[in-house]
This record gives structure tokens, C-alpha cells and sequence, in this order.
């Protein structure tokens, strides 16, 4: 009687204890890592040359898995965080389907063949909506293994962008959905007159890929401006290969636009020829940054 009394009251305080135990480790985790951000953004690694840097590691090769064993835990802690939030996104995961049919003319214009399809697209969207909220918490778990390799400087300024990335990938995302589909999805469905019935699988992937890829292309001036920190690219060199630049551009355009028409790429190109020359601009900036530090 008293052993199972005992496995009752387990049962019943057993998920206080799965609270309490994720409360302690969230707060654990809270306290690490504001006292690893305050280290980074305030202490200054030892700046050795490449090739001292390359004689230690052979020297030592044991420290390597010192640091594949960080990128373990930050990569296990990136995978905890999208379980969580995909398992969040289930709950709207169908608000969001009819949020992304919209452009179509909602749920009602999506016609499913196979029996399997509606859950199909269902997890699809859970899915990539959960990889979505949780990609700012990826990019910051990458920003905290990399950043020890860091001058103090460029810790501080790689970290300031993780919010301003996120940004840029949510504007691209909201400029495919409110500008280039609500053009491009009517023109695809009724072209030449033909009667469109629109799958849900392949409508979802379309469109997913479409805000994908677009998301994606709003990120340029910030990965150009990094490389511009580092040395690898130059202002100039961009600026004088303008036109071998737009050529690339109009190519990806016509890969990525839903619709083979030139208004449609138009609506693709001309945004991403301007992120080209705003991405000039910042590897001028980031050159005369470069330039500062060099001298100080």
C-alpha cells in the first residue's frame, strides 16, 4: 500500500518536477551566458599571427577537440530551442496556412489529391515556422563559439547584427509575400485562360521557397560589409564590376521570381541591384573601420 501511495504521489508531482527542473536549467543557462557575453564584450583575446596560430594547433592538436566539443553544445542547446519552437508553432500552424493561401484566395482555392497531402503540408509549415522563430538563437549559438576568436571590437559589432539580420530576413520575407506574390500568383493561375487547381503541397513549397530565398537575399549588404571588415572584399572592386554583378543578379532573379514575365523579375531585380550598391557603400564603411583600427 505505502509503495503504491508512493507511486501516486510520483505520478501527481512529476510534472512540477520536469518544471522545476527546466526553470533551474533555463535560469543556470541564463546566468552562463550573460557572464560569457559580459567576457566577450569586455576582454581581449590574445591577437596572435595565422602562423603562430597554425604552429600551436600542430603543435597541440588535442585543443581541436576542445573546440568541436564547444560546437557540440552550442549546436545541442541551436536543436533544444527549434524542438521548442516548432512544438509552439503546431498550435497556429494552421493560421499560418491560411495566412500563406491568401495570395490564392485563401484555403478554399487549395484542392489536396492525395489522402496523405494536408498533413504533409501541415508539418512542412510547422516546420519551417519553427526553424524561422528559432534562426535569431541559431545565429547568436554560432555568434558565441565564433566570437572568442574575436578582437573586442568586432565581437561587439557582429553581435549588434544579429537583430538587424533578423530584421533584413523578415523584410525580405514580407516584401515577397505583400509585394511579389499577390502579382505573381494571380498572372501564374490564369495565364492563357486555363482553369488552375492548386495543390496544397506544391503551393506551400512555392511559396515557402519564394520567401525563403528572397528572406535570404536582403542578408547581402550584411555579409558583404563582414567581408569588406575582414579584408576579403573591396568597395572598389565591387563598384567596377557593377554590370558583370547586375548580369548575376538578373539570372537569379529570373531562377527565384514565381513567373517568367520581366514585370514580375523587375520586382525581384530591382531591389536586390539596390541592396548591391547599399552593400558598396557598407564595404566602404567597413573599410575605413578597418582602416581606424589598423592605425590605433
Amino acid at each position: 500500500m505505502r509503495n503504491l501511495l508512493k507511486n501516486i504521489w510520483f505520478v501527481i508531482t512529476l510534472p512540477f518536477l520536469i518544471l522545476r527542473w527546466i526553470a533551474r536549467y533555463l535560469f543556470q543557462w541564463c546566468r552562463n551566458t550573460s557572464q560569457t557575453i559580459h567576457f566577450l564584450l569586455t576582454e581581449e583575446e590574445e591577437d596572435l599571427p595565422i602562423e603562430e596560430t597554425l604552429t600551436k594547433t600542430i603543435q597541440n592538436p588535442s585543443g581541436i577537440f576542445d573546440h568541436i566539443d564547444a560546437l557540440r553544445k552550442h549546436i545541442f542547446r541551436a536543436l533544444i530551442f527549434l524542438v521548442i519552437t516548432t512544438s509552439i508553432s503546431f498550435l497556429y500552424t494552421a493560421q499560418i496556412i491560411d495566412f500563406l493561401a491568401k495570395p490564392v484566395g485563401g484555403l478554399q482555392k487549395l484542392v489536396a489529391i492525395d489522402v496523405t497531402e494536408p498533413i504533409g503540408v501541415f508539418m512542412r509549415v510547422a516546420l519551417l515556422t519553427g526553424f524561422t522563430i528559432a534562426l535569431p538563437y541559431i545565429i547568436f549559438e554560432l555568434w558565441l563559439f565564433v566570437a572568442p576568436g574575436l578582437k573586442k571590437r568586432t565581437r561587439f559589432g557582429s553581435l549588434v547584427t544579429i537583430p538587424i539580420a533578423t530584421a533584413l530576413f523578415f523584410s525580405g520575407m514580407a516584401f515577397a509575400y505583400f509585394v511579389l506574390l499577390p502579382v505573381g500568383i494571380p498572372w501564374l493561375t490564369q495565364v492563357m485562360g486555363i482553369r488552375t487547381e492548386v495543390r496544397p503541397s506544391s503551393y506551400v513549397q512555392f511559396v515557402t521557397t519564394v520567401l525563403f530565398w528572397i528572406g535570404l537575399a536582403f542578408e547581402f549588404p550584411l555579409i558583404v560589409y563582414f567581408l569588406a571588415l575582414v579584408g576579403l572584399v573591396r568597395a572598389n572592386a565591387l563598384l567596377e564590376q557593377w554590370r558583370f554583378a547586375v548580369v548575376i543578379i538578373a539570372i537569379l532573379a529570373a531562377t527565384i521570381t514565381p513567373t517568367v514575365d520581366p514585370i514580375n523579375m523587375s520586382l525581384v531585380m530591382l531591389p536586390m541591384v539596390t541592396l548591391y550598391f547599399i552593400s558598396i557603400g557598407l564595404a566602404y564603411l567597413a573599410e575605413r573601420t578597418r582602416r581606424k583600427q589598423s592605425t590605433a
